[in-house]
């Protein structure tokens, strides 16, 4: 009985940690408001291409976002609200609807998909988590935490995480679609210490249903809790 307790206690423990480690990556994460100016190198199996974009972002449900470069994707504009998505194309002068089963098509030509782009939510809010494991990646300790869905209609139903020990950040990541299969694969390098928090500023996505090389995601600057006027979430926006 006394060993039976014990490993009761233990099991809540370990269920507690799991809890506190995400929610310490949500604050590394995570910020009310942040300004995004990126890169995006999509690998392709003869040659690679950049865009260059700028992300206006406000907690989980408002994202505005504007390709710069290159000349072709250039103006090209995305709005997010709530579970909503809309694309300008400055070629054609159109707003266009994503939704349904068009979320799950490639991004600009990349790894990513626009469900990607639409999975703003902490994740506390969304997973349970275990700590599985601790390994070293790329010289850091990491805990190893599987998470797992609360609800069903989540992009990835479970992820496999690895978290920088010290930083609180993630290093690895792999994502699961509900009958195990393995979607997506992330790598997070290049942590930096902006004010109070760490974040990586640069990962690399592989779509492990298609062929390529990947994508390198790669921030030129970031700023978290920054003022956004109201104006940039509206659909007029986008023709701006």
């Amino acid at each position: 009985m006394a060993i039976l307790k014990c490993l009761l206690v233990v099991s809540a423990s370990i269920a507690q940690d799991a809890g506190e480690i995400l929610d310490r990556v949500d604050r590394n994460m995570y910020s009310d408001t942040k300004i995004v100016e990126s890169s995006m190198t999509i690998h392709g199996r003869r040659s690679s291409r950049t865009l260059v974009s700028v992300t206006y972002s406000a907690g989980d449900e408002k994202a505005f976002t504007e390709y710069l470069s290159p000349p072709r994707e250039a103006g090209t504009k995305m709005l997010k609200l709530e579970n909503q998505l809309w694309i300008y194309s400055p070629s054609t002068d159109r707003v266009i609807q994503i939704s349904g089963h068009m979320l799950r098509q490639s991004l600009m030509g990349s790894d990513l998909s626009y469900e990607d782009m639409m999975e703003t939510s902490r994740l506390t809010g969304v997973y349970d988590a275990e700590v599985t494991g601790e390994e070293i990646v790329d010289g850091r300790q990491a805990w190893m935490l599987e998470l797992t869905a609360r609800e069903e209609g989540v992009t990835y139903q479970s992820r496999k995480v690895w978290i920088d020990k010290e930083r609180f950040v993630p290093l690895r990541e792999e994502l699961f679609a509900r009958g195990g299969q393995l979607l997506k694969r992330t790598e997070l390098y290049d942590v930096k210490q902006i004010g109070d928090r760490w974040f990586p500023t640069r990962v690399i996505y592989r779509d492990m249903l298609r062929q390529g090389e990947g994508t390198e995601f790669k921030i030129e600057s970031i700023e978290f809790d920054a003022g956004i006027p109201e104006h940039y979430f509206t659909r007029a926006a986008l023709r701006q």
